[in-house]
């Protein structure tokens, strides 16, 4: 027995003195600049437990608050630099991006697929942004507009007199939408399909990379595979047909003269369906939320709103529908979304891996170590919004200082999907405000984090006509 107790003893030490001699801080104590001040918690867990277990916000402030806006930590199994200043910020994100790499946890990126935009620098990634941004451009999308509002308007009907879950409801909003972005037309005829494979998909994107059946992981990329399929039959099919009157976010891809191959345009369709769903609906659904918090700030929006109504009466049922020249007219609209976006921050930072060591105000960010803008800590910071956690919409009357709103990212990586995103929040609140009435069951000012900060339990509501 005590050989037993000895052995484990001596195996613990060489555990632990393996992991020291490994670990970040060792590995660069010889460098000429120091690392940012920090700490990299226990061997190997880092600080991870940490983070997890209380509010993240709590974490990468109280962090900041001891060492400033560069600061050095360990999530996840990685060595990380936070940073939290606007300037810190602009030089990783847009000044010197080309240092800096996006990534994501390997298990997202197979799931994604390693052709998909989010993963790649340089021609490849200009390449793709150009034609994605083609398809979402402004002169493209006001040709969805009267289709978004349908949706929008069946999506709210679908709901009435009933306790939804607001989170829920507004990610099969965002993922319809979604579908009409990259199919057109043609996603009516895939679109249960498209559904049923992709809600098994993201259910493992957070899951251990194990791909062994009956896995999260595995049953994820048996879905991925079948969604990969889906889209090959939908190429397979407008090939055919040889027909150019689509414009959608697929017909950019395929029109794209150099030649993207199937299994590119596939990774980039699932991409794109990911970066455009959970995103957007975690918006609506704080935007539920803020406006039942904010009585004076619905009634303004409200106002706004029914004035467009207003000007289409005596038109016919086809011309009172939304168009691409009212979303032009609700401003203060657009700053209720804005100051959502403030105020949640749906993501609270990014990744990105330095690419090779990299100082930065007198600190070294060696190779290989993560780098996180932290967009929260610099939307709530007092030096860059007077009264940060008050929701005041009046506050976008004046262009925020620079490279202090970033909801969207900043630099040749930023989303470039935004203005779609913000068309179809447009489109939503137009038929939500005008239409019904709603109110909160349950917790009203718990959050939850899971990956994105949500209120409690999805914001359940009572939704009825006025």
């Amino acid at each position: 027995m005590v050989i037993i107790v000895v052995a484990l003893m001596v195996i613990g030490v060489i555990f632990i003195v393996h992991h020291v001699l490994k670990s970040p801080a060792f590995a660069y104590r010889n460098r000429k600049l120091p690392l940012p001040p920090g700490s990299l918690g226990y061997p190997y867990i880092g600080e991870t437990f940490q983070l997890y277990s209380e509010n993240p916000n709590v974490f990468f402030s109280s962090k900041e608050k001891k060492y400033g806006p560069v600061f050095k930590t360990h999530i996840l199994g990685c060595p990380c630099v936070m940073i939290s200043s606007p300037e810190a910020a602009k030089f990783v994100l847009s000044t010197r991006s080309n240092l800096f790499k996006p990534t994501f946890p390997a298990s997202k990126e197979r799931m994604l697929g390693k052709q998909a935009i989010f993963f790649h620098q340089n021609d490849y990634h200009l390449k793709l942004r150009k034609l994605v941004l083609k398809a979402f451009m402004p002169d493209a999308i006001r040709n969805f507009v009267s289709n978004i509002d349908s949706i929008a308007s069946r999506t709210l009907d679908s709901f009435d007199g009933s306790l939804i879950n607001t989170f829920q409801e507004m990610k099969t909003y965002t993922f319809n939408v979604a579908l009409l972005s990259i199919l057109g037309k043609d996603e009516v005829k895939y679109r249960e399909d498209l559904k049923r494979c992709y809600y098994i998909l993201e259910k493992g994107y957070n899951s251990m990379p194990i791909n062994l059946p009956g896995t999260l992981f595995n049953k994820s990329m048996k879905a991925r595979k079948e969604l990969a399929q889906i889209v090959a039959q939908i190429i397979s099919t407008r090939r055919e047909m040889n027909n150019d009157d689509h414009q959608d976010l697929l017909a950019s891809f395929m029109g794209d003269k150099e030649g993207l191959t199937d299994e590119q345009i596939a990774d980039n369709v699932i991409g794109v369906i990911f970066a455009a769903r959970d995103t957007t609906a975690s918006v609506l659904t704080w935007i539920f939320k803020f406006l039942v918090d904010n009585p004076t700030v619905l009634q303004s929006v409200t106002e706004e709103q029914e004035a467009i109504i207003k000007e289409k009466e005596g038109k016919s049922e086809e011309e009172r529908g939304l168009n691409w020249s009212d979303t032009k007219k609700m401003p203060y609209t657009n700053k209720v979304i804005q100051e959502t976006l403030r105020v949640a921050s749906i993501l609270s930072f990014t990744f990105r891996e330095a690419v090779e060591d990299v100082e930065y105000e007198g600190y070294l960010i060696p190779k290989g170590w993560k780098v996180l803008p932290l967009f929260r800590n610099i939307h709530h910071s007092p030096l860059n919004f007077e009264d940060p956690e008050k929701f005041d919409p009046s506050r976008f009357e004046v262009a925020p200082k620079p490279n202090t709103f970033l909801p969207f990212g900043n630099g040749i990586h930023s989303c470039p999907g935004n203005e779609l995103a913000k068309m179809e929040i447009l489109v939503m609140i137009h038929h939500l405000t005008t239409k019904y009435r709603w109110s909160i069951v349950g917790p009203q000012n718990e959050i939850q984090y899971g990956p994105f900060a949500l209120p409690q339990n999805g914001l359940p509501i009572k939704l009825s006509s006025k």
